[in-house]
């Protein structure tokens, strides 16, 4: 309703247009009338709709504003899955001790809107904005029993290939610089990354690995990174502040603590 659409509120919560029209459906359903006028341009709320969410906004505020004096609110971290999984999570434990706070990890396919999203914090990859947490760079990368024999990228060609459906442009965009005018590596394709990682270790074929995401497994050993080279992305993992951070606020230590991880 404060958006306007289905689309807008699906890009401002991470979430697909389907998936609110399907949830704004139900809530149809629930209260036994239409709250949304469906045309070819998308949506209008009803009156109706209009006066509800202006209610509810209160309510939730009001209610927000009771449970704040209860106790710490956990500091809110929305992410990219790849990176919630594989760069955020190993370092909550360490975090944690630290600093002493309760994190709480989001994962969302698009960075949240900033004025009116839950979230204190959000570690995306970005070309600008933010802080820069860790460059990132693409360079193939399998389990070292696999490595037997690659050198080079024409050796490419003779093993299984890996890849992942949300960044099934890295290989392209390595092999235009690491092996230009020869065939773009191609193989299975998986939409999760961190499932990716885990097939690369088992052994199951050669990912076009982000460095700021499998670092950790090249220095643990359960990666190696046997065919050069490691072209630099024009996309940083970066931190935003989605929200003004008090001087010695939870969040704006969490905050400042990653900047040092």
């Amino acid at each position: 309703v404060r958006l306007g659409g289905f689309a807008a509120a699906g890009q401002a919560l991470g979430l697909s247009a389907g998936a609110v029209a399907q949830q704004a459906a139900r809530f149809e359903g629930w209260a036994g009338r239409a709250l949304f006028r469906r045309h070819a341009r998308g949506v209008t709320p009803m009156p109706e709709a209009v006066a509800v969410q202006r209610r509810l906004a209160g309510a939730l505020h009001a209610i927000g504003s009771v449970l704040a004096g209860l106790g710490p609110a956990p500091v809110r971290i929305a992410a990219l899955p790849a990176v919630a999984q594989l760069w955020l999570a190993p370092r909550l434990p360490a975090l944690r001790s630290a600093l002493g706070v309760n994190v709480s990890v989001t994962a969302l396919e698009r960075p949240p809107e900033a004025k009116r999203a839950p979230y204190d914090l959000a570690v995306f990859f970005a070309e600008a904005g933010g802080s820069v947490l860790e460059a990132d760079a693409l360079i193939p990368v399998c389990a070292p029993a696999l490595a037997t024999g690659l050198r080079s990228p024409a050796d490419l060609a003779g093993v299984p290939i890996l890849t992942d459906s949300v960044w099934s442009g890295d290989w392209r965009a390595w092999a235009t610089v690491a092996m230009p005018g020869r065939p773009v590596p191609r193989g299975v394709a998986h939409s999760l990354y961190a499932l990716a990682v885990d097939e690369a270790v088992a052994g199951a074929g050669v990912l076009m690995g982000h460095l700021a995401l499998v670092r950790r497994h090249l220095a643990a050993g359960t990666l190696v990174a046997p065919v050069p080279p490691a072209v630099p992305s024009p996309r940083a993992l970066r931190l935003f502040r989605l929200r003004p951070l008090g001087r010695g606020s939870a969040a704006g230590r969490v905050a400042a603590w990653l900047q040092t991880a």
